[in-house]
């Protein structure tokens, strides 16, 4: 019966949590109510820790926590791309809350501990409401005294069933037959049946998704992979294959690295003459492919690691040696790659795209950094959790810089000698972006001046209005900015076709 009590509980918890979800995440775009989902969620499974004396992993409290918070961050910052970011750190404390619930500790995990989690969370919270609805409900095992409450709704739901089809047929014949009967079936049965067709799906989605995350949590297994027995060579294929293959790589970064110090840190006029690009386009060319091959490095890395385990001390030697060369020299590359962005950014702006690739390249470096100090070491079982607590410093990090009103200030600054500042750009940033456009608006050419003012007051206008589940402290800001300067912003004067410019 205790089965069957958990289960029944967390079906119930997953219905009341699809319906919460259905009327509050279909309003966008997402603001508070994310906030308030995950709330509900974490309480919903604080209570159930509660109720059935669980004793979860110790990473349960800190997970729960950066739940909440991940959920807050959706009602302070309006960054289309961060607010992406903040939804992929979620699905992945929520998957190592699962395992957190589990009783597993997250640290001295190995990386491919931490995929499985992950992989087993998602298909645990897909598959795990017919789990719980099929397998881990006993219905035989519900009171007796019930009995009889239950077959009469079942009897009612068959007539229902049975009586479906028989209704479409002979409402849409007398529909066909009496226009004022098919007008009071519309006006009665349409829009309430689209509006009844959507809820029911958004909540069987939800109800869904919620049970069987919270169905995996609590009864489900964590997942153990066999591992390789102390001194055994878990990669079977030796050191000279992989001293092989790293000695190369670490040629063809050193001939690399010797093509850089010579061109790209030689100054202007050696890339001109030898490639016939001018500075800032041989930046432009070259950043994404070296962040490719830097992020690319890791897995080469982390699976030639593997492939060495169980090795003699001097062959591990070798290994650690030929590693430690490569991340020498992979340090030299993501050089080359920030002088790049550096350059490329003086010449043509700050981008989303570009404050977002840095970050990962600083993301990165801290991982090289983390892998020389602990794999490198022997301290590896250290390794994974370190990246992911790295991962939460560069996004906590990002919410603290303010990515639109930095891209906006940076823009702003540069010099515009080359390329003016770009106010249509500026513009397709987020609600975090206005006060800076506010404040620079009296210092920008009158053409700009025309075309930020007609966006923000069409954009951002009191008058508009919006639904209290999406509220944003940024956006609420901006309508509030807006609003005070809103007299000013119509005195520009600007000429109709300025005005339209979107």
């Amino acid at each position: 019966m205790t089965k069957t009590r958990m289960g029944l509980e967390l079906l119930a918890a997953g219905l009341v949590l699809g319906v919460l979800g259905d009327g509050l995440l279909r309003a966008m775009p997402w603001g508070l109510n994310v906030t308030l989902c995950a709330v509900a969620l974490v309480s919903a499974a604080a209570l159930f820790v509660r109720r059935n004396r669980i004793t979860p992993g110790p990473d349960a409290p800190w997970l729960a926590l950066t739940v909440v918070l991940l959920g807050a961050a959706f009602m302070r910052r309006d960054a289309m791309i961060l607010a992406n970011f903040d939804t992929l750190a979620m699905i992945i404390t929520l998957a190592l809350g699962a395992a957190s619930l589990q009783g597993t500790r997250l640290t001295g995990r190995s990386p491919v501990d931490y995929l499985t989690d992950g992989v087993t969370a998602a298909a645990g919270t897909v598959a795990g409401s017919l789990m719980l609805v099929f397998h881990d409900i006993d219905w035989r095992e519900l009171p007796r005294e019930g009995e009889g409450r239950v077959r009469h709704v079942r009897a009612v739901g068959l007539g229902v069933l049975l009586a479906a089809p028989l209704l479409v047929v002979f409402g849409a014949l007398f529909a066909s037959a009496d226009t004022v009967f098919a007008n009071v079936l519309q006006n009665v049965f349409v829009f309430d049946l689209e509006s009844l067709m959507s809820h029911t799906l958004l909540i069987a989605v939800w109800t869904a998704l919620t049970a069987g995350y919270l169905r995996w949590s609590f009864i489900g297994r964590p997942v153990t992979l066999p591992r390789a027995a102390a001194g055994e060579n878990a990669g079977a294929i030796g050191i000279g294959p992989v001293a092989t293959a790293l000695g190369l790589v670490n040629l063809l970064f050193l001939v690399f690295v010797v093509v850089q110090l010579r061109y790209f840190f030689g100054g202007e006029s050696l890339i001109q003459a030898t490639t016939g690009l001018t500075y800032a386009e041989y930046a432009r060319h070259g950043f994404f492919q070296l962040l490719t091959a830097s992020g690319l490095v890791l897995p080469v890395l982390m699976g030639a690691d593997h492939l060495v385990r169980g090795e003699t001390p001097a062959h591990l030697t070798t290994f650690r040696r030929l590693a430690g060369l490569l991340l020498v020299l992979l340090a030299v590359v993501m050089a080359s790659a920030f002088q790049r962005m550096r350059l490329y950014v003086g010449a043509f702006g700050l981008s989303e795209d570009r404050l977002y690739a840095t970050a990962f390249m600083l993301y990165l470096l801290g991982i090289f950094a983390w892998f020389g100090w602990t794999v490198l070491r022997g301290r590896g079982r250290s390794f994974a959790f370190g990246v992911l607590i790295q991962g939460f410093a560069v996004l906590a990090g990002l919410h603290v810089l303010n990515p639109d009103a930095f891209i906006v200030h940076t823009n702003l600054n540069r010099p515009a000698a080359e390329r003016p500042f770009d106010a249509k750009y500026a513009l397709s940033l987020g609600a975090d972006a206005v006060p800076a456009l506010l404040e620079a608006l009296p210092n920008l050419d009158p053409p700009s001046q025309c075309a930020i003012a007609s966006k923000l007051l069409h954009r951002w206008s009191a008058e508009s209005g919006a639904d209290w589940r999406t509220w944003n402290w940024s956006r609420s800001r901006a309508r509030r900015l807006v609003a005070e300067r809103a007299a000013a912003l119509r005195a520009l004067n600007c000429p109709p076709t300025a005005s339209r410019s979107e």
